[in-house]
């Protein structure tokens, strides 16, 4: 890799990943959904998306199945824009084809590419493990090893010191809900992040895909706390997608619900991003889990609790 690489980032949490290992000023294109950190959006999006933006969470599963089934992706790559902006690096991701642009999105741009080809890093994080790699995947292919080394030593310092402040507490039950209709359960890294912020994560299996969730599977579990983090969804998002919830006889029995511990996060830009800030993403389940113990000032901007919420889409 030349000294001065041109990075094209086609998911989120790889952008995040190139601007924490210091290279954001070589990013020269996107994805359409990112926007951190802030001035990366100024950049031009090489993706769109097939997916209605203003649907509420059925619309968008529904949408998204009748894509599939067509055997389509999700997803639009602007190929001349690619070449355009010739590339040395492109980053890509395998984990999930309805979360980003992946390989299979890039082959007709590829297939038809004419001189030097850029090279291409397909992440594919199921757990926080795999996040360390990814980052130092990145960091090797961008010729800074150590400097990746530097960064996931210092994420799991920060990982550690919240393990240890609630390394004797009481654990709540915590059911992390990733999608709202039909429901889903955060799987993948978020039940590592919940058992390092001091509770018990339900419903899910550490490094394994979100599974699809029985209304009648939460109800047994009657969780003590509640998170809901849909993919994708800022906490507005979800404010509007709350009477799919609310609409159904069981969700005023919960446990939860019943104590006033449900809490809207935004997705967006924390848990469904497996990069640098999932530190920060564990930062806001121990604020949440344990507000004795914690205050990184993430309420109001990364979480709400639901009373809050229903007031403001009142």
């Amino acid at each position: 890799m030349n000294e001065s690489p041109r990075i094209i980032s086609l998911l989120p949490s790889a952008t995040e990943i190139v601007a924490a290992l210091g290279f954001g000023d070589h990013l020269v294109g996107r994805s359409h959904e990112c926007d951190f950190p802030p001035g990366v959006e100024d950049l031009p999006a090489c993706s769109s998306t097939k997916i209605p933006a203003q649907g509420n969470s059925f619309e968008i599963d529904e949408r998204v199945k009748e894509i599939v089934a067509e055997g389509l992706s999700v997803y639009r790559v602007d190929i001349e824009r690619l070449r355009e902006l010739r590339p040395d690096l492109i980053l890509t991701q395998t984990q999930c084809a309805v979360c980003a642009v992946t390989p299979r999105d890039l082959e007709d741009a590829l297939c038809t590419w004419t001189g030097a080809q850029p090279g291409i890093v397909s992440l594919e994080p199921n757990n926080l493990d795999d996040v360390w790699n990814d980052i130092r995947r990145v960091g090797e292919a961008l010729g800074v090893r150590s400097r990746a080394e530097e960064l996931i030593s210092s994420l799991a310092k920060r990982l550690a010191a919240i393990r240890e402040e609630v390394r004797e507490v009481s654990r709540p039950t915590v059911a992390a809900i990733e999608w709202l209709k039909p429901l889903m359960a955060a799987g993948n890294w978020m039940p590592e992040l919940i058992e390092i912020a001091g509770g018990r994560s339900l419903l899910a299996q550490p490094g394994e895909h979100s599974p699809w969730l029985e209304w009648a599977t939460l109800i047994d579990s009657d969780p003590q706390v509640i998170l809901l983090l849909p993919c994708g969804f800022k906490i507005a998002q979800t404010i509007r997608d709350l009477n799919l919830l609310t609409e159904n006889a069981a969700w005023a029995n919960l446990r939860a619900v019943k104590q006033g511990r449900v809490y809207l996060i935004d997705g967006h830009h924390f848990f469904n991003r497996p990069g640098p800030r999932l530190v920060e993403s564990a930062e806001i389940v121990a604020e949440i889990l344990h507000p004795d113990r914690f205050k990184f000032g993430h309420r109001g901007t990364g979480w709400i609790p639901i009373d809050e919420a229903q007031r403001l889409g009142a």
